[in-house]
C-alpha cells in the first residue's frame, strides 16, 4: 500500500508540473490522466479510509488559503461570502436530497438529505487556479477563496447532524441549530487561541526552519481538538489562517520567505495527490455495483449533478439584487438621517463618528458594508459557474459508506454519486469557465489601475515618512560623528536603500576622529524599511490599500532586507 500511494503521487506531482508548465489548469489535467490511467491493468487500485483522508489533508490545505486570503476583502464581502458558504449549502443540500429520496426512496430521507450535505460545498481550488491563470478581478477572487473556507463548516456539521440521526438518535431543528452554532463558537475560539500562540512564537523565536515546523503541525493541533470538542475543525483551521496571515507583516521577514515556497510546495503535493484519487478511484466505485443498482444510481448521479449546476446561479442571481436592494435602502434610510438633523445628533453623541462629516462617513459605509453593489452581472455568472467540488465532497463521502447504519445499496449510491458529481463538476464547469471568463471579456484591467494608483500614494506617504525618519537620523548623526561623515549619511539619503559601497574604504582610515561603522548604516537601512512597512500597515489597517497589493510591497521589501543581511554576512566572512 505504501509503494503504491507513493506511485500515485510521484505520478500526480510529474503531471501537474507538466500542467504548470504548459499553464493548463493542474487538478482537471490530474483528474483526467488518473481516470485514462484506472482502466489500465498494471494501474495499483488504492484505498484509503475516508476519515482520514478528510483529517490529514483538509487541514493543511484550509491553512494555506487562509493564510492568502486578505483579512481586509474577506470582512467587505462576507455578506457574498456568507451567502454562499453558509445559506446556499443549506440549501443546496435540502434540494438534492429532496431529489434523492424521490428517486432512490430507499436511501430514507435522513440518508438523500446526508448525501445533499455532502455534494453542496464546491471546492475553490481549480476555480481559483483558473481564476489567477486568466487574471479574474480581486473581488471575485475574494468572494471564491472566502467562500472555500466556510462552507466545509456547514457541510460538515450537517453531515454530523444527518449521520447522527441515521445511526439512531433523535434531533430536532433546533437541536441542529444548536449544533450548528456550537460548532461555529467553539471552532472560532479553538482557531483563535491557535493562532495568538503561532504569531506569539513567530514574533519571538528567529529560527525561520523552527517556525515553519510549527506553522506545519498548528493546523492538525487546532482542526483535532476543535473537532474534539464538537467545534467545527474547519472554522479553528480558517481562524487560525486569517488571523496568522493579517499578522505576518509584524514577523521577522525570514519567517514569510521561509513558509512561501513550504505551502506551496504543501499544496501541490496535497491537492496533486486528492485529484489523481478522484480519478483513479471512479471505475472501481462502479465495480462494486450490482448490475441492476447500476442504471438508477447513475440515473440518481445525473440528477443530483443537475441539481448541482442548476441551484448556483438560480440562487446567487436573485440574492444579489435582493442584498443590494436592501443596501440601497440603507443608504436611502442614511440620506434621510442627515437631511434630518438626526445624523448631526447621532454623531454628538458618538465618540466613533465625531470626527468625520457626513459625507466621509457615507464613503466609508459604501467601501465597507456595500460591497455587493460592485458585482456585476458578469461577475454573479463566472461565480454561478464556479461551483467545481473536491475534496471534501469525496472523503465525506467516503466516510459516509463506512456508517454502520447505511445499508450497502444506500452507502454506494452515496459514494457514486458523490464520484460522478465531484468529476462531472470538474470536467464540465472547470473546463469552460475559461471560456465563459474570455467570453464575458472579465479582466483585472480595474484592479492594475486601482493597484497603481495606490502604489503611486504608498511611495508618495512613503517618502514624506521617510524624510522625517531621515532627518531625524542626521541630527543624531551629526552629534555623533561630527561634519565629516555627513556626506556619506547624504549619499545614503540620496541613494535611499541601499547602503554606500564607499563606507568600507572610509571605515579603513584610523584617524582620531568618529566615523560611522557599517553596522550603523545597516541599522540606518533597517530603520528606513521599518518606515516603509509601517506606512503599509498603517493603509492596509485603514483601508486605503488592498491586501494583496501590500503583500507584493512587502516582498520587495523583505528581498532588500534580505539583500542587506547577506551583505554582511559576506563582509564579515571575509573580514574572518
Amino acid at each position: 500500500m505504501d509503494a503504491e500511494i507513493f506511485y500515485v503521487l510521484v505520478g500526480a506531482v510529474i503531471v501537474a508540473a507538466i500542467a504548470r508548465w504548459r499553464g493548463w489548469p493542474a487538478p482537471l489535467l490530474v483528474t483526467v490522466v488518473a481516470l485514462a490511467a484506472s482502466f489500465l491493468p498494471f494501474v495499483p487500485e488504492v484505498e484509503i479510509d475516508g476519515h482520514l483522508l478528510l483529517n490529514l489533508v483538509l487541514p493543511p490545505l484550509l491553512y494555506s488559503a487562509a493564510l492568502d486570503v486578505s483579512f481586509v476583502g474577506f470582512k467587505r464581502s462576507l455578506p457574498q461570502i456568507r451567502r454562499l458558504g453558509i445559506t446556499l449549502v443549506l440549501l443546496t443540500s435540502v434540494a438534492v436530497g429532496l431529489v434523492a429520496w424521490w428517486i432512490l426512496p430507499s436511501l430514507t430521507l435522513p440518508g438523500a438529505l446526508l448525501l445533499g450535505a455532502i455534494v453542496a460545498p464546491p471546492d475553490a481550488v481549480s476555480a481559483a487556479a483558473i481564476g489567477r491563470k486568466l487574471g479574474l478581478p480581486r473581488r471575485i477572487m475574494t468572494v471564491l477563496s472566502g467562500e472555500s473556507l466556510i462552507n466545509d463548516a456547514t457541510s460538515l456539521t450537517l453531515y454530523r447532524v444527518f449521520a447522527a440521526i441515521i445511526a439512531g438518535a433523535t434531533l430536532t431543528v433546533w437541536d441542529g441549530v444548536w449544533q450548528f452554532l456550537a460548532a461555529v463558537g467553539v471552532g472560532v475560539i479553538v482557531g483563535l487561541v491557535f493562532g495568538i500562540v503561532l504569531h506569539q512564537l513567530r514574533m519571538r523565536i528567529s529560527d525561520a526552519v523552527v517556525i515553519g515546523t510549527f506553522g506545519l503541525l498548528a493546523p492538525f493541533g487546532a482542526y483535532a481538538i476543535a473537532e474534539h470538542l464538537l467545534g467545527s475543525g474547519v472554522l479553528a483551521v480558517v481562524a487560525m489562517g486569517l488571523y496568522v496571515g493579517y499578522n505576518s507583516p509584524r514577523t521577522d521577514y525570514t519567517t514569510r520567505q521561509q513558509e512561501t515556497p513550504l505551502w506551496l510546495s504543501a499544496d501541490l503535493l496535497l491537492e496533486s495527490f486528492v485529484f489523481a484519487y478522484i480519478g483513479l478511484q471512479f471505475p472501481r466505485v462502479l465495480s462494486d455495483l450490482g448490475g441492476e443498482e447500476v442504471g438508477r444510481i447513475l440515473l440518481l448521479s445525473g440528477a443530483v449533478l443537475l441539481v448541482v449546476l442548476v441551484m448556483r446561479p438560480l440562487y446567487v442571481y436573485p440574492a444579489n439584487l435582493w442584498a443590494n436592494r436592501q443596501d440601497r435602502r440603507r443608504l436611502e434610510r442614511w440620506d434621510r438621517s442627515v437631511a434630518s438633523g438626526a445624523f448631526d445628533e447621532r454623531r454628538r453623541e458618538s465618540k466613533r463618528w465625531k470626527h468625520y462629516s457626513a459625507e466621509e462617513l457615507r464613503s466609508q459605509i459604501v467601501r465597507d458594508r456595500m460591497a455587493g453593489l460592485q458585482l456585476t452581472w458578469k461577475d454573479n455568472a463566472v461565480i454561478s459557474w464556479a461551483g467545481m467540488r473536491g475534496v471534501v465532497t469525496l472523503a465525506t463521502a467516503l466516510a459516509a459508506a463506512d456508517l454502520a447504519a447505511l445499508d450497502t445499496e444506500p452507502s454506494h449510491a452515496i459514494v457514486v454519486v458523490a464520484f460522478v458529481v465531484t468529476v462531472g463538476t470538474l470536467l464540465l464547469q472547470g473546463l469552460t469557465l475559461p471560456m465563459l471568463i474570455r467570453g464575458l471579456g472579465i479582466a483585472s484591467d480595474v484592479d492594475d489601475e486601482d493597484d497603481a494608483k495606490a502604489i503611486a500614494d504608498i511611495k508618495a506617504k512613503s517618502r514624506e515618512a521617510g524624510t522625517a525618519f531621515l532627518a531625524e537620523k542626521r541630527v543624531e548623526w551629526e552629534a555623533k560623528y561630527g561634519e565629516v561623515d555627513l556626506s556619506v549619511f547624504d549619499a545614503f539619503t540620496r541613494r535611499m536603500t541601499r547602503v554606500e559601497r564607499d563606507t568600507d574604504e572610509a571605515q579603513q582610515v584610523e584617524d582620531a576622529v568618529a566615523r560611522p561603522s557599517y553596522d550603523d548604516l545597516a541599522a540606518l537601512s533597517r530603520g528606513w524599511l521599518q518606515v516603509r512597512r509601517g506606512i503599509l500597515l498603517e493603509e492596509r489597517d485603514a483601508g486605503n490599500l488592498d491586501e494583496e497589493v501590500m503583500r507584493e510591497l512587502m516582498t520587495a521589501m523583505d528581498a532588500e532586507e534580505l539583500a542587506l543581511d547577506t551583505r554582511g554576512a559576506t563582509r564579515q566572512q571575509g573580514r574572518a
